[in-house]
């Protein structure tokens, strides 16, 4: 693509972005990208910037802001933000903070903090640090970074060395972890005005910006507070490790893989940490001890849910004192395992002695905090979460008679709040990854919880606006967005749910303008797969990373992976309807006879053939699960032309296979994306109560667990997977019954089953108003009402086998969603917020 086109691609965002007021060529008054002279390629560098500005009168007082890599801002010490939302590379997200609240009279201290990292990621990108801020009340720049406007106070900067920098990665997929060698009042600089700052010399960064919108809304900072003590114990030295574990993160640093050599960092907390050995105290012991700990002594404190945000606590040391924090989301064997998810759940600290407030600086996602002390001796009161999420979920309600449905549905929008924050991500710990297929999933949740396609439209922005994607072939969309691909890996077949999900995008969005900016994007990606389909038109020996589901059916992906194809098929589909493209169509049936014709035994479809050594294509005996769900997902199989087998799934599949299994040789699905098809499926062909059933055998254990869902049926990886937020869809769909809620057209279609409740009622959000539904069963009759907001049609389609009647008014005893609706997501223990947690807001 040429520059030509990377303007217009420019201009054609400006105007669709124009209604929310923020986009501009350049939206900053007077403030100038800034960083410490020559070091704005330095890897792991925070940088403090303070502005002391004095308003004179009262008034709404805003700090507009973007950074490379990532900010945090605040107000005399009280917390305002954090950012800013994630763009494609060459385009930074603007942030606007009210700092209205924060002000008092006199001096106030504008602070932030920025973490310029310089590494590529899965996270956040790879691009020269700089921060642009500048704060405002009405026309008047009361503060700027690098601006010489008459009347307002500069940003000093300094470099904030507490923060050690070289040091290893958090992860493969993320940046830096976080050790720290305080003194006391080292962050006296963000309250106090007389603080002196040690002064880093800046520079104006010369590169040219082009500046996005946030559009993503703004998160949520709820503080949760007073966790429960689980656990205690005392650690001792471990000679018997002869084999650390060590991930790829601290082994394949190179120009693939950016970060510090082992050889020079400066601390290694993932080794030292595991030349100990826990030995836990009993559980009464543990239940009287505080959290007052001495040399080698630990305690374990209980957040009540697994949550992702940033962990703070309060900590005296009348001693110098070495504190690590280590955190997961389960513990095994009544312990937390900080490398169970293969990262570096780890926050080291070096204190000496006197008094620390402590934040950390990145957001983590845990339910288990272990508090241990290497050496010296402290106390550590008001732990919390300052919890980072969607703030606009609390609007949508979902109750019903089973309360093991509202156990999954809260679990549900627990792991979208913390997996939609500026991108749809797959975790929110190991990754904060923007993957396609993760995402066609969790879109579809965000207008039912927020009832908006808000974050779903930032999405195509940061596909759209690249000129091209680094490291990837000519036409190939990256797995997952906004990301680095140093080493060149892709996904290939992964790129074609983004056409799935574009699809969709437009009937939830409307959006057609962004839909066909897009075109020449999904046609390059469908020229970039032409040298890959063999004679019979399907795809044989795709490069890179081919993937399917975590099961068997990666063993499988080559010569000719049949669910590949049969994706294939359905992107090419989705595309011929997207754009009028018949021939896309016909592309996509003569797969879908291929298909049919080569891989079904009779019994199954096989998952994949090879090419022989004469030349000719054998298809193998390898069969899986989730290969049949592709089949009938992606039109394939449907149940009539394929009843046998339809029936043999329907019936003797799904999560009951664990305990009779009558194929063994047809390897198990996973949780991601096996059993998701299947629910589709069951949908497809109104199966509501077996939708019921199984979403309560495949997932009521995770929430009870950790409320939240996972990314495997086993606990071994993420258990806090966005996708899984989808069964609040589900429940929405197959057992409220709003079967469709088309918020463009102004449409609800409602469809009652025959499911095993005596009642259920929800409320889903729409740009226009709330959607209130609620049927129940009485006197042999389904009892129901529906309001809307004005001018949405409703159409009723009765598959319940009783009766329809209309509900009549609301009585005392009937259900209320208010009155029975209880908020575990973001429930804020008061007692705590209202005493000293107060101070660290």
């Amino acid at each position: 693509m040429n520059s030509v086109y990377s303007r217009f691609m420019f201009m054609l965002t400006a105007m669709l972005a124009a209604p929310t007021g923020v986009l501009a060529a350049n939206p900053f008054v007077a403030a100038k990208p800034i960083w410490p002279a020559g070091r704005s390629l330095e890897k792991n560098l925070q940088v403090g910037f303070r502005a002391v500005i004095e308003p004179e009168n009262a008034g709404p007082v805003t700090l507009r802001i973007t950074a490379s890599t990532l900010y945090r801002a605040s107000v005399n010490g009280r917390y305002i933000g954090y950012g800013p939302a994630r763009g494609p590379h060459g385009f930074y997200r603007v942030d606007e903070w009210d700092l209205s609240k924060a002000l008092k009279p006199g001096k106030n201290v504008v602070a932030v903090e920025v973490a310029g990292y310089n590494v590529n990621s899965y996270y956040t990108i790879d691009e020269p640090s700089f921060l642009q801020a500048e704060v405002l009340k009405g026309d008047s720049v009361l503060a700027a970074t690098g601006a010489s406007q008459s009347g307002a106070a500069r940003f000093e900067s300094s470099n904030l060395h507490e923060r050690v920098q070289k040091v290893q990665r958090y992860s493969f997929q993320r940046p830096f972890s976080e050790v720290y060698r305080l003194e006391p009042g080292h962050d006296r600089w963000k309250s106090d005005p007389s603080a002196k700052l040690s002064a880093a010399a800046c520079s104006i960064e010369p590169t040219p910006r082009n500046y996005l919108p946030r559009v993503s809304p703004y998160p949520d900072f709820t503080l949760r507070a007073r966790p429960v003590a689980v656990g205690a114990g005392a650690i001792e030295p471990d000679t018997s490790v002869k084999n650390l574990w060590k991930d790829r993160s601290l082994t394949s640093i190179s120009a693939q893989l950016k970060g510090y050599p082992e050889s020079e960092l400066a601390i290694v907390p993932s080794l030292a940490m595991q030349r100990y050995r826990s030995h836990p105290d009993t559980a009464a012991q543990a239940a009287k001890g505080g959290i007052d700990l001495k040399t080698s002594r630990y305690a374990i404190l209980d957040f009540g849910l697994n949550d992702t945000g940033f962990i703070g606590a309060t900590v005296a040391c009348p001693e110098p004192t070495t504190l690590v924090l280590a955190f997961d989301e389960v513990m095994r064997g009544g312990d937390v395992d900080f490398k169970r998810l293969g990262c570096v759940n780890l926050i080291h600290y070096e204190l000496p002695a006197g008094r620390y407030s402590l934040e950390s600086f990145e957001p983590y996602t845990f339910r288990y905090l272990k508090a241990i002390v290497l050496k010296g001796r402290c106390s550590l009161s008001n732990p919390y979460i300052r919890e980072y999420g969607c703030s606009e979920v609390n609007r949508a309600r979902f109750r019903a008679s089973d309360k093991r449905l509202e156990r999954l549905f809260d679990a549900g929008r627990q792991t979208f709040r913390q997996n939609v924050v500026d991108v749809f991500t797959d975790c929110p710990s190991r990754e904060r990854a923007g993957w396609l297929c993760d995402s066609f999933f969790t879109a579809r949740v965000a207008p039912d919880l927020c009832g908006n396609v808000a974050v779903e439209s930032a999405q195509m922005q940061n596909f759209m606006l690249p000129e091209k994607f680094e490291f990837l072939p000519p036409g190939m969309l990256p797995m997952c967005y906004p990301a680095d691909h140093n080493d060149g890996v892709f996904i290939s077949n992964w790129a074609l749910w983004f056409v799935a999900q574009l699809e969709e995008y437009l009937a939830r969005s409307g959006d057609r303008a962004t839909v066909d900016a897009l075109k020449p994007r999904v046609l390059a990606l469908f020229d970039w797969f032409k040298p890959y389909r063999n004679s019979d038109g399907l795809l044989e020996k795709l490069p890179g990373w081919v993937f399917i589901e975590w099961s068997d059916a990666n063993r499988y992906v080559q010569d000719v992976n049949y669910p590949s194809n049969m994706l294939y098929a359905g992107a090419l589909s989705a595309a011929s309807r997207l754009y009028d493209m018949p021939d896309l169509s016909h592309q996509a049936e003569s797969i879908r006879d291929a298909i049919r014709k080569q891989a079904f035994d009779g019994t199954f479809f096989l998952d994949n053939a090879m090419r022989g050594a004469d030349g000719k294509l054998a298809v193998t005996r390898n069969h899986t699960e989730v290969c049949q769900y592709y089949a009938f997902y992606f039109e394939v199989a449907t149940p009539k032309t394929y009843s046998g087998l339809w029936e043999t799934l329907r019936d003797k599949f799904g999560p009951g296979r664990k305990k009779s299994n009558p194929f063994p040789d047809v390897g198990m699905a996973n949780s991601f994306i096996g059993n998701m098809l299947r629910m589709e499926l069951l949908s497809r062909e109104g199966l509501s109560q077996q939708i019921l059933d199984e979403s309560r055998d495949y997932l009521l254990y995770m929430a009870d667990r950790t409320g939240t869902l996972w990314e495997n049926v086993s606990d071994e990886a993420s258990c806090n997977h966005g996708f899984a937020s989808h069964v609040v869809h589900t429940l929405y769909r197959d057992v409220l019954g709003a079967r469709v809620v088309d918020r463009i057209g102004r449409r609800v279609k409602i469809r009652f089953a025959p499911v095993a409740l005596d009642w259920c009622e929800g409320v889903i959000p729409t740009p226009d108003g709330p959607i209130v539904l609620k049927w129940k069963k009485q006197g042999g009759k389904l009892a129901y009402s529906c309001r809307t907001p004005s001018g949405y049609k409703v159409d009723v389609e009765n598959a319940s086998g009783l009766p329809l009647a209309k509900m009549q008014p609301a009585g005392a005893s009937e259900p209320s969603l208010r009155s029975g609706y209880r908020d575990r997501d973001v429930r804020i223990d008061r007692a705590a917020r209202a005493g000293a947690v107060d101070s660290i807001q």
